[in-house]
Parts: C-alpha cells; structure tokens; sequence
C-alpha cells in the first residue's frame, strides 16, 4: 500500500493511492460532506485501452504533410514517432501556415476544463504559446452560457458570470422569501463541478435548509426531477422552448392587474413602459396573456395568472439554469426573467431577486464569503491578431471564409483557417450537428490535438501530441467561486511517452525561437510555486495569511471561508442609492429596454424581451416529422466528455450506449419498452441509444446526456450513424440570435424508433490502428521487392 496523495479536480478533492493488490484506489477528500460519484472514474487514468502514449502522425499527413488528403482524418492509421520528430513536424506545419497565410489563419482551439490546476490549466498555455508565436483566431464566449454572456450587460452591465454571483444566500431566502420558481430546475448533476475545482459539495444542504424553513419551490419546465423532489416542490410542465411566453404572461397580469412596483421600476429600471407597451399588444396588437402563453406552453392559463399572483404578494427568487439559453432566442430567457424580477420589486433586498446558473449556483453562488483576492495565472500577451469567432460559430467559420457574421453590434468577418491546434477539450463533444462539422473539419491543411486520450477530436487529427493527466502533474486548485486552496501533487508517473501541455509548448517554442520568452527560465515546478508566491502576495494585501508553498504542498486543502469577510453585493448597494452606485449600464439603471441593442438593428433582438418561436419546438411544422423534443444536458456521471471511460460513465450506459429518458406514452405508440436500443433520428444525422422510461418527463420530449464519444459506424462517411450516443449528432447548428450567436442545441426535434439488426460494437473503446515508421519502412520495402519480383522474367 502507498500513502495517499491529495489531487483535484472539477468535480472535487479526492486521495489517490494503491492498495496491496495494486490497484488503484480513489477516495473523496474527508471534508467533502457530498462527493460526486465522477471521482471513481479517476481509476481508468492509465488505461491502456483509451490513453495516447507515444506521438502520433496521421498516415497519409505523415508521408505528404499539408498536402495530404484531408478527407482521409478519421480513416487512416497513425504513424508513432518519437517526440523530437512529432514537434519538428508540428513546428513546420505552424512555420508552413503563417507564411503561407498569416496568423490569422490558425485557430487555437481549447475548451479549458482539462485541468482544475492553475498553472496546468490548458487554455492558458496554448493562448500563451500562441500569442508569442504572433497571433492566432480566437473564440470568445463558451458553449455553456453564451446567450447570457452577451445580454447581461446589456441588462445590468456587468459579466454574467459575476452577475451570478450577485444571488441572495440560502439563509436570506429561508428568512425573508416565501418561493423560488425555477424556469428549467436546479439539477443537482450540474452541481458537481466548479470551473478551477470544488472544495466541498452542500448542494443538497441548501435544498434541506430551504425545505426546513418552508419555502415554497416551484419548478416549471419538461423535466420533473431537474429539481430534486422535495414535499414542498410543485412541478409545472411545460413545452421546451416557451419559458419566455410564460414570463411575459405573468408580467402582463402583474401589469393589467397593477401588481407591478411601479415605484420600484421607475427608481431602478429604464424602458418598463416600451416593455409594457409590448406585453400589453399595444405595441404589436398581440397582448402576452396568459390565455396566450398557454397555448404555447401548455400551462393553463389559470395556473400562470394565479402564479403571477402569489410572486406579487410575498418575496420570491426566479431561477436559471445556464441550460435554459442554450436554444434559439435563448436570449430573451434570461431578460426575460429579469424583466419579471424587476416587475415584482424584489431585487437588491434579502431573499429575492434572481439565481442565474441554478445548479452549480445552488453551491458556489449562494453565499457572501468570497475570495476578496486575485488568484495567479499564466501571464498572457495581447494577442496580436484581432479576429474573433463565437465558439458555438466554428463550423460556420471553416465552412465561409472571407463572409461576415453579425455578433453583439459588430460584423465579424470569417478567416481562412489553414491550421487547427487544439488543446484541452473536445470540440466533437461539444458542438452541434457533428456531421456538419466533420465535414467542415477537412478544410484545414493540418490539424494539431494536444490531448491525454484517444477521444473522437483526437481520432480526427493529423499530428497527436500526448498530454498528462492532471494527477500525474504537480499544481494548486483554486477558484474565486470557491473558497478552498488545494494542493495537487503527482499521484501517478505519466502514462507512457506523454509530457505537460507546458514542456510540449515550451519544445514548440525553441524550434520556433521564442523558447527563452515563453518559458522566462522557470521549470513547471518553479511557475506553480511562483504563482502560489503571487497569490499569497494578493492575500496578504487583503489581511489574509497563506502559506508558504513548502507547508502549503505538504499540507491538506485550505477552507479560507472562517477568514473571508461578507461581502455585500452590487445590487444590494445599488437598491440602497442608485445615485450613488449606479450600475455600469448606459442609463445607470436595470435596463428593461435597451437603446444600445435597439440600434444593432437585429430583427431577432428588438432591445427588449421578446417570444420568438424556434424553428424546431413542439409548435412548430415539422414536429409533423419530428415530433420528439431532445433535451441535451450536462451528464451526471462525468464533466462533458471526460473520462467517459470511466466506471461511472459506462455502468451507467445501456449495452454501452448511452441512456435517453422517454415518457411510457410515448414508448407505448412506437412499441418500445425500457432497456431497448433505440435509433434517433432526423434529417441531420442519426444515433443510437438505451432506452429508459420514466413520467418525469413530459410526453413529447426526451432527454439525455451530452459527452459519450461519437463513434460514427462508417468512418469513411461524414453521415454515418453514430453507433455510441452523442446526442450533438442530430442537434442544430446555428446560433440562438444575432446579438450572442450562442449554441442553440436544446432547440431539436427528433423521431425515434427500435433498433433492428446486430447491435454494431464500440470503436471509440479501441486503440486507433497504429503503426510505427520502423514497420512502415519494412512493409514499403517488402510491397517493392514483391513488385520487382512479380516483373522479373517466368514471373507472369
């Protein structure tokens, strides 16, 4: 047996040590009250069935280099080479590009969540490596919350991540508030991670407290147990896609009834009256009853007037999960929902208001004891290229270079990109209608993946660079989200050949002669404890002692939460004196009406909250095809993509696909029963997953998890059927408006039906077929010496 070693993650603090056997063995942190279940997976790190452990060169890229078919990504073998051939190769194709094209032809790609460690965190070393090596595209927003990145300021003027943590706390709603309403719940799978890591999981602490205090929990959405049942919850089904109808129906009772705070609207808000003037249909002669929403959402009217009622009378919380606006027009949710907060006079004072980010918000946001200090990072340059893309928009940007797109009052034009380098994530996870983008995704000459295993993004480059999991490095976990500091120490040696993002960047950077700049002299060990230097530097600045980093590693987690002080949130000063902390809006004010986005110009984006009917949505004309609505949502069982190889993930699949929810009334018409395997399909793309009945969805609509590998069954045809359950297969791929151009994949109908035929096994849960120089050497001089002895004289 070994001593165990402290390691963090998204998802919580675990140990990690073998026991005698030799197996490995993860437990949780001792001051977790409420591990996830995702750490289990840790377990599968080295397997060899799933990590990369050499370098790898795509067959046909490793004999033509960029002029090689590009069609052949997915199809052909891989060449293993040593480390000095693969960055050579990779050095040229980046040297190659931005002579040939420029810098802005490179896309640097990263999605961020590879690490919870704050020197290892992947985004920042490749943005780093970029930026000094002259400059690349790069995305802005995330898939996660992009429609709310971009309207919050517009509506409060500050970043939607920090407006979330603008929430009232748990003891305020259970002292001053009688119900929150939850448009799309408070699932608590969403409440297992924390971008930079999590301390201690009390998600289900803050749901018991609410519970003892009797407040009233209301959740209003398709999914019934997106909100963990409780005697005091009341479920409101409703069609995916019409919670803006609903908000704009409750606040025109509040308006036709007087149950607004005028008072309040007229001293904090600017534009209710254009608002209401919409609400009303004095605007566009179509008032927002709720006789009207009803026919949209399916909730009785009565139950939406009644609703509206009872949120004037006593104090109330709206809440928001970032799923909600992840649709077409998911804009107009969350104004929306401020919209109606403001209607009911409620925001600034204890207990009220709104909760964005319901779920994880349930643990991180809820609170006033924040870290009051900056966290060390990476330092990052100006990148010295100034083109941007929305990151939901990348197949759009491979597929049009040189046509424009509209994005939050800009015109951004789409570049040519030659070369993809992407490093922490998995954009064939991520984004929508895969099959599109697997298409789009051969435009490039040359593609570059820095990742730890063999996922599907992986399978689809042409050079493969093997990173190190997070606990095979050493780093700090911390998150101004959070109030836990956490040592992470190498609790496993690097899985065959594979280095840190930093050493292979810093590789890159000598052949490319800027290694001295990149690296400014420090070892990866030496920028963890000078970063940990310069975070205790900021602590100490604001009255708080940290460590030095010699105790700090050898020590156990920190909970600073006993040291920080309450803080006191913007909202709360502004309700207090709105003349002397005015929000950083134009008008100072909660803008209801904004002239800024009014002036974009966008048909989609009037400037205030709107009902915009989605393309596909159980209203629509072609649910007559498709008249299933899919539901995509984080997993419960792993963080996006990651260690889908794990325990967790796959105890949790159906012959090793991945499960989907259905109504028993809709099994029933097609003849399906729990634990089949079942075709989804629509004219996009199709997939395969296992059954599973439930009545905690609505009829009509089905649901499951995003983050199993696509598996295309024919990876020779960018349509084919993926065989493994990645539901991005069929969802759309266009953006939610033009004001944010965010993922709209929660906007999808779908048809399903049983699988017929011999269930086709996993090839994600394979090693690519691999091959070495050596081996190819040998059989391209056995392949010449047979032709020269088929041509020698009696050899017809």
């Amino acid at each position: 047996m070994t001593q165990p070693i402290p390691t963090a993650t998204h998802w919580g603090n675990f140990l990690i040590d073998r026991g005698g056997d030799g197996e490995l063995r993860v437990t949780p942190a001792g001051h977790d009250p409420d591990p996830s279940p995702i750490g289990r997976s840790l377990t599968a790190l080295h397997d060899p069935d799933h990590r990369i452990a050499r370098p790898a060169v795509r067959l046909g890229y490793y004999r033509d280099r960029e002029n090689s078919d590009t069609s052949m990504r997915g199809r052909e073998p891989f060449v293993e080479v040593g480390w000095d051939e693969a960055l050579d190769i990779a050095a040229g194709a980046l040297r190659s590009t931005r002579e040939r094209a420029g810098n802005r032809a490179i896309y640097g790609g990263s999605y961020g969540w590879a690490s919870a460690g704050r020197f290892h965190h992947t985004q920042g070393q490749i943005h780093r490596f970029l930026r000094m090596f002259g400059g690349y595209t790069a995305s802005v927003d995330t898939y996660s919350f992009a429609a709310a990145e971009v309207t919050i300021p517009h509506v409060l003027g500050m970043n939607a991540y920090f407006a979330a943590r603008q929430s009232p706390t748990t003891e305020e709603i259970a002292r001053h508030c009688a119900r929150i309403v939850f448009f799309g719940g408070a699932a608590a799978r969403n409440a297992q991670v924390n971008p930079g890591g999590f301390g201690a999981h009390r998600y289900r602490d803050h749901l018991a407290a609410l519970r003892t205090a009797g407040v009233e929990t209301i959740n209003i959405g398709p999914v019934r147990d997106d909100l963990d049942p409780a005697p005091t919850t009341r479920w409101i089904p409703c069609r995916p896609g019409t919670d803006t109808a609903i908000m704009l129906a409750m606040v025109h009772t509040l308006v036709v009834e007087d149950l607004h705070d005028r008072a309040f609207l007229d001293r904090y808000t600017t534009g209710f009256d254009r608002f209401a003037e919409y609400v009303t249909g004095r605007a566009d002669e179509v008032p927002k009853t709720p006789e009207w929403a009803a026919t949209l959402s399916g909730v009785p009217a009565h139950e939406i007037r009644e609703l509206a009622r009872s949120l004037a009378r006593e104090r109330c919380v709206i809440g928001l999960p970032y799923a909600l606006q992840r649709a077409e027009h998911g804009e107009q949710t969350y104004w929306a929902a401020w919209a109606l907060a403001a209607a009911l006079g409620h925001i600034g004072l204890p207990g009220g208001g709104v909760l964005m980010g319901t779920g994880v918000g349930m643990t991180n946001a809820m609170r006033r004891r924040y870290l009051p200090f900056e966290i060390a990072a990476l330092p990052q340059p100006t990148n010295p290229v100034s083109d941007v893309v929305p990151v939901a928009r990348l197949t759009e940007m491979l597929e049009r270079p040189g046509e424009t797109v509209d994005y939050n009052g800009r015109v951004l034009a789409y570049p040519e990109i030659d070369l993809i380098y992407w490093a922490g994530g998995n954009p064939f996870h991520h984004h929508q209608d895969l099959n599109r983008l697997r298409r789009a995704w051969a435009r490039p000459r040359t593609v570059v993946v820095n990742e730890i295993s063999w996922t599907s993004t992986a399978r689809l480059a042409d050079i493969v660079l093997p990173s190190t999991a997070a606990q095979e490095r050493e780093d700090f976990a911390a998150s101004r989200t959070d109030h836990w500091l956490s040592p992470m120490l190498p609790a496993l040696p690097s899985y065959g050949q594979a280095r840190d993002d930093y050493s292979i960047f810093a590789a890159l950077a000598d052949r490319l002669g800027f290694g001295p700049r990149f690296t400014e002299g420090r070892t990866a060990r030496q920028w963890v404890e000078h970063l940990w230097q310069a975070t205790a530097a900021n602590a100490a600045a604001a009255d708080i002692r940290l460590p030095g980093y010699a105790e700090f590693r050898s020590g156990q987690p920190i909970d600073l939460s006993p040291t920080l002080p309450e803080s006191r949130h913007v909202l709360e000063q502004f309700r207090d004196d709105p003349d002397r902390h005015p929000l950083p809006t134009p008008s100072g004010r909660i803008e209801i009406f904004s002239r800024t986005v009014a002036d974009f110009g966008y048909p989609d984006a009037p400037g205030h909250p709107a009902w915009f009917p989605a393309r596909e949505w159980l209203g629509s004309p072609r649910a007559q095809r498709f008249p299933l609505h899919l539901l995509s949502h984080q997993p419960a069982t792993r963080l996006h993509s990651q260690l889908d190889y794990g325990a967790t993930s796959r105890e949790s699949k159906i012959h090793d696909r991945e499960p989907l929810r259905m109504h028993p009334a809709d099994a029933t018409a097609r003849d399906l029963r729990d634990g089949d395997i079942v075709r989804v399909f629509n004219d996009r793309g199709a997939l395969l997953a296992g059954l599973r009945l439930t009545d905690a969805v609505r009829p009509g609509v089905v649901h499951m998890a995003t983050g199993a590998w696509y598996d295309p069954l024919d990876p020779a045809d960018p349509d084919s059927l993926d065989i493994h359950g990645n539901p991005n297969t069929v969802t759309d791929d266009i953006g939610t408006s033009s004001l944010a151009q965010g993922p709209s994949a929660n906007s999808c109908l779908v048809q399903i039906e049983r699988y017929v035929g011999e269930l086709p096994p996993l090839r994600i849960h394979r090693l690519p077929e691999l091959t070495t120089a050596e081996q190819l050497d040998l059989h391209t001089t056995r392949r010449s010496t047979d032709t020269d002895m088929k041509n020698l004289p009696g050899q017809e």
